[in-house]
Order: structure tokens, then sequence, then C-alpha cells
């Protein structure tokens, strides 16, 4: 087994948060798959029931596991708590308890060797462009027959946004004008490899809001996909690599444009021990459309006369708390209408590699999500994570509507900053 894939040991199921869940019910409209099938089972508080009795004594059974594999783990449920449960802590032990005692399907266990071989590997990645461009156009025809053979691997067929060229990044982007702060960039693994243009524009528009960008070579996947899959000792790896790269680099703040990326990394002092956890809570971490409102404007916004949807990441809105930011910036920019989206709270079902391992309830969500973005009439959606975007881009297709495209809150910034025309 590759080293870097193994789940890892850790604690078991916490009892005390467990038992924090006084099962009020508010939690119910929250859940997506609660929502989609109105089953006590497939919704918060149903779960903390069965993590009950685990720990209680109940093996992980297949249909246990089952229950707690179909949550995509949004965290809205802790957003509507009204009793502070931490729904986030107990689905990460969870997971990680199933990933140690219940023994899988051997084709379930294939696909999940194959994304924990692949994702958290930008190099790996990286390998994927070529082969992804040459066969753009032959993937969603041949979706059909893959969707027989394995529902994950057409989904991945589905999702696989079309090549964009690659952009090397300097390691230091200057800033323009007065230096305000010195910040690193995480660069990402799908966001680097699949998004770079995103990464690029995030490095402009802080070089123009005053900032030097260090963009540490070294840093590798930060174990956001990792984590939240019941692998807390490749995550620890990742996470220590990550902080070690930073600390190098001698930053004020590391700035994160990708939603689980930067909840992860704020969390990073609560997977770790010691010196790491000491070492973690020393590192500062932002959003960049936190960071951006905290800094305050000094580049020149022009106009962008579009309409735009903006689509709430779910652990942007309820793992980190961040709604208001994005928006604030993207009200901003002169002649953009902002338009909202009805059921923002609903996550799209991406979800990390969710769309892969559930892809039926992932599909439904998509789609739910995309007839709720094309009712807006907006000409373009944004969004601030990669998963997020791959999802409501191939729903949007699937739909058969006119294509909308889909941009970064960076990207629309980067746009207006630098008065250009279009977006991209």
């Amino acid at each position: 087994m590759d080293p870097g894939t193994d789940p890892g040991t850790g604690p078991g199921i916490d009892p005390g948060l467990i038992g924090d869940c006084v099962h009020c019910g508010f939690c119910l409209p929250s859940c997506p798959t609660y929502v989609l099938w109105g089953e006590e089972m497939d919704s918060p508080r149903g779960r903390i029931h069965l993590m009950g009795q685990h720990v209680a004594g109940t093996p992980v059974t297949g249909e246990m596991a089952g229950h707690f594999d179909a949550c995509l783990g949004c965290m809205a449920c802790v957003t509507a708590c009204p009793s502070g449960v931490r729904y986030d802590r107990l689905i990460e032990q969870t997971r990680a308890v199933v990933e140690r005692e219940h023994v899988r399907p051997p084709a379930d266990r294939a696909v999940r060797e194959l994304v924990f071989r692949l994702f958290p590997y930008p190099r790996r990645l990286r390998a994927m462009r070529l082969p992804l461009r040459l066969t753009a156009g032959l993937r969603r025809r041949i979706a059909p027959a893959l969707e027989r053979v394995s529902p994950s691997l057409a989904a991945l067929a589905d999702l696989a946004p079309d090549p964009v060229r690659h952009r090397r990044l300097p390691r230091r982007v200057r800033a323009v004008g007065r230096r305000r702060a010195t910040v690193g960039l995480l660069t990402g693994c799908v966001q680097g490899e699949f998004f770079p243009q995103v990464n690029a524009a995030t490095a402009r528009v802080l070089a123009m809001e005053g900032c030097d960008v260090v963009i540490p070579p070294a840093q590798g996947c930060c174990g956001a996909l990792s984590l939240h899959s019941g692998r807390p000792g490749q995550a620890a790896r990742f996470a220590r690599r990550t902080i070690a790269a930073f600390e190098r680099a001698g930053v004020d703040t590391v700035v994160v444009n990708a939603a689980g990326c930067g909840s992860t990394m704020k969390e990073y002092a609560g997977i770790l021990d010691g010196e790491w956890a000491a070492r973690a809570a020393a590192l500062r971490v932002a959003d960049l459309a936190e960071y951006l409102v905290e800094l305050g404007p000094v580049a020149t916004r022009h106009p962008l006369p579009l309409t735009a949807a903006y689509h709430d990441a779910c652990h942007l809105a309820h793992a980190q708390g961040i709604r208001s930011q994005p928006r604030e910036l993207l009200a901003a920019v002169p002649g953009l209408e902002l338009r909202e989206i009805a059921e923002s709270a609903i996550c799209c079902g991406s979800a990390g590699t969710y769309n892969i391992l559930q892809p039926e309830a992932a599909r439904e969500l998509g789609d739910r999500k995309a007839e709720r973005v094309l009712a807006t009439g907006a000409d373009l959606l944004v969004s601030a994570n990669p998963g997020c975007t791959m999802q409501i881009t191939a729903a949007i297709r699937r739909a058969g509507a006119a294509p909308i495209p889909v941009a970064h809150t960076v990207q629309v910034l980067d746009a207006s900053l630098r008065a250009l025309r279009e977006i991209g």
C-alpha cells in the first residue's frame, strides 16, 4: 500500500460530542440527503444516533457505513443547530472508524484507492492533462458505456473540466505600488492543476491590492480530501508538510482560494498534536474573500456590465462562516448586478470526493442546484471552490440549457481591476 493512502490510526467517536445532540430536528431541513429522501437515518440526528449505537458496542455494519457514506459533510447542520453540536468533528471521527473497521466491497475499495492515489498528488493530476486534452470530446460520449461498468468512473468522465493552458507561477509576485503585506498562496491540487487561471488571477489581485505574494513550490496537498474521508494519518502528514512550507516562506498570512482547503487548514491545530499543533496555531490562514475585505481595497474597480449569481460553497459558508465577504467584493464592482440562488444553503453535491464515491446522490443534488442557478437568469455563475465549479458545470450541461460560464470570485475581481471585457 502507498504510505500516503493508508487511513492511519486515530481516536474513536467522542461520546461527549454525541451527548450534545438533543434530537430537536432543526437540522433536518438543512440536510441535503434528508431533503432528498426523507429518511431519518440519512439525517444528522439519525447518523448521530447510529454513532451512539457504535459507541455502545454495535459493530459497524454495511448498512450503518452506508448511512455515514451518504453524508456529504457539508456542515449545513452545524449552521442550523441551536445546541452547537460539533457534527463536523463527529463525522470526521466516524469516517476514520469506518475506514479502520469496515471491509468494503472490492469495487468500492478499488475506486477509493484510485481517488486517494491520484487527487492529493499534483504531479499525478498533472500527468492527466494530456490524455484529458486528447479525449476532451470523447469522454462525455462514452459516459453512458462507463455508467454500465462503474458509475464512479462515469462521474469522473462527466466532471472533468475542459483542459486549459497551464500557467507556471513564479515563486514571488511583487506588490503593485506600496507593499501592504506579504502573503503566501496555497495553490492546491485540483485548483492548481485544473484551474490554474484561478491561481494566476489570485496572485494578480493580491499584488494589485498591495501584497507581495509568495508561492512555495513544495507545498503539496493540504490534506482536506483525506481528513474529510476518514484518513487522519494521511491528512496529518500533508498538514505538517504544508505548515513547514509556509513557515519557510516567512509570510504574514496564508491565503486560500478553495473553500475545502481553507476550512481544513484552519483546523490544523485540532488534527495535530504537540509541537505541530502549536506551529499550526501560529500559522494564520484566511480565505481570499475574507482577507481582501479585511485588507480593504486600494486598486480601482472598472465596470463589468453583467448579472452574476453567487454560489455558497459549503465549506466556505458553513464550515468557515464566510457569506457576506464574497458578496461584498462582487457588489463593489461597478455595473455588476448580484442575484441570489434559491436554496443557497443546500449542497450542490460535490463535497470533495462525494460526487465520485456517491455519484447517484450527487447527481440528484447537482441537477437540483443547476435548476436553481438557471432560474436566476444570470449571465455568470460565481463559485469559490473547484469541486463546486466542476459539479455545477456538469449539471448545467446535463440540463441541456444554454451553457452559463462559471468563474471564481477572484476572476471577476481580476477582470474589473484590469478593465477586461471578458472574465477568464
